[in-house]
């Protein structure tokens, strides 16, 4: 029985994510098929996948509140504004607009989250390339890059390092101390392959450069009473983002009372504003979770981790350069989030049995979770949230148009970050 659940599991597993690959059926109804067999074949029973789908129900009621936000946000025209005024600032040369992008993209999902940024940051993106009379693509997937290489700096820029900071005790200043440096290299690479990528997409006359500086950004502002009331209810939310860890407020309460209050202030129609909510994306992260919750039941990521001992025989520096290559290959496949809460239980039983700095397993684990989700576009929260608002702007990313590209990126990350950790530690 013990081996027909396996068998059926890594079957279940390996059916659902080849169609989230082609795109045979929309990736949301596979996901809860692919969550729905896993319980049918006895492997989960119907708790353990409420809870699967009930543990994580903050990042649901988190991305809920906050696209409501940001669609009352884009009705104000602020993301036009936004768009002309970026463009204004690199003279319409769209080399310098990605690059001006990719830097606060970067640097936003380090001080938020790289959901919350890749919100914002996406529609603004589509916009402000379509201004350019350009293909939105190379600019959105570069931010979606952009967004998770700058939240690997921080503890509360990528979920997996909150997972991290709790399993391995460690605390804000320990994150920006040993990741940043990386970052940094990371963003600069990124931003040298982008502009080798795309650089003959990227040409636009004279005559639109000098159309586009002659747009007047004040005129993009509909309606400047919700402007202001959106704004300064979003400049509340990252406040309270940014203070959870001391008011101990959860993220997911800051932001549905955040669009709850906004809703009231800007007297929209509550069914109005919740049918533009991604529902898609929501159903697909519920399927998801209870996909992996089954394949980790299973006890194939614990017999990884008891190979990976085995396979290094207690070599510190080893162990850490294959952590972050198995990171980079598993964690785009079975999704940061679920794969971190997992690995991470192995790291934490794996450290008693090495001598010296261990703490270089956790950012090993970090730099593999985090920056190995740019591979897939079910890799990370944000390239699901990215990809599905890309959509909304006529942008539509399939599967391997984002492997194309993410392999290149996420190849450079795990190498760099392999030559840090040996220097470094």
């Amino acid at each position: 029985m013990e081996n027909f659940k396996l068998f059926a599991g890594i079957f279940i597993f390996c059916v659902s994510f080849y169609f989230i690959l082609f795109g045979k059926q929309p990736k949301s109804l596979t996901a809860i098929i692919g969550g729905s067999l896993m319980v049918l074949t006895g492997i989960l029973d119907q708790e353990e996948a409420l809870h699967a789908v009930g543990k994580n129900l903050e990042i649901f009621l988190l991305l809920m509140g906050l696209m409501m936000v940001v669609e009352i946000m884009s009705e104000t025209g602020i993301f036009q504004w936004a768009a002309i005024t970026v463009a204004q600032k690199a003279k319409g040369d769209p080399i310098k607009v990605l690059i001006m992008l990719s830097i606060v993209t970067a640097i936003c999902s380090a001080f938020l989250d790289n959901v919350t940024t890749i919100l914002l940051i996406v529609p603004m993106t589509a916009l402000l390339a379509r201004k350019l009379e350009l293909d939105p693509f190379p600019f959105i997937i570069v931010q979606i890059f952009a967004c998770n290489i700058g939240g690997t700096a921080t503890m509360i820029g990528d979920p997996p390092n909150l997972i991290i900071a709790s399993m391995g005790k460690l605390d804000f200043n320990h994150f920006i101390f040993n990741l940043t440096p990386l970052v940094v290299v990371n963003m600069v690479v990124l931003i040298i392959t982008a502009k080798l990528l795309f650089k003959k997409k990227m040409i636009v006359s004279r005559e639109l450069r000098a159309s586009i500086m002659d747009l007047e950004p004040n005129r993009s502002i509909k309606n400047k009473t919700l402007l202001i009331q959106s704004c300064c209810l979003f400049g509340l939310i990252l406040i309270g983002f940014l203070t959870n860890m001391v008011t101990n407020i959860g993220l997911a309460i800051i932001s549905i009372m955040g669009s709850v209050l906004l809703l009231s202030l800007s007297k929209k129609s509550p069914e109005e504003i919740y049918k533009k909510v991604e529902w898609e994306t929501l159903f697909f992260f519920g399927g998801l979770f209870v996909l992996v919750e089954g394949v980790d039941k299973l006890g194939i990521i614990s017999k990884i981790g008891e190979l990976l001992v085995e396979f290094t025989d207690g070599d510190l520096e080893l162990t850490s350069s294959v952590v972050v290559v198995l990171s980079a290959i598993l964690s785009p496949i079975l999704g940061s989030v679920p794969y971190t809460l997992s690995f991470s239980k192995i790291i934490a039983s794996i450290v008693p049995d090495f001598v010296g700095n261990t703490d270089v397993l956790w950012w090993a684990l970090s730099l593999g979770a985090c920056l190995g989700g740019n591979m897939t576009m079910v890799g990370a929260p944000a390239n699901i949230v990215g990809v599905s608002i890309a959509g909304k702007a006529d942008v539509h990313i399939s599967f391997m148009d984002f492997f194309k590209y993410g392999i290149l990126v996420v190849a450079e990350s795990v190498i760099l970050s392999i030559i840090y950790i040996n220097l470094r530690y």
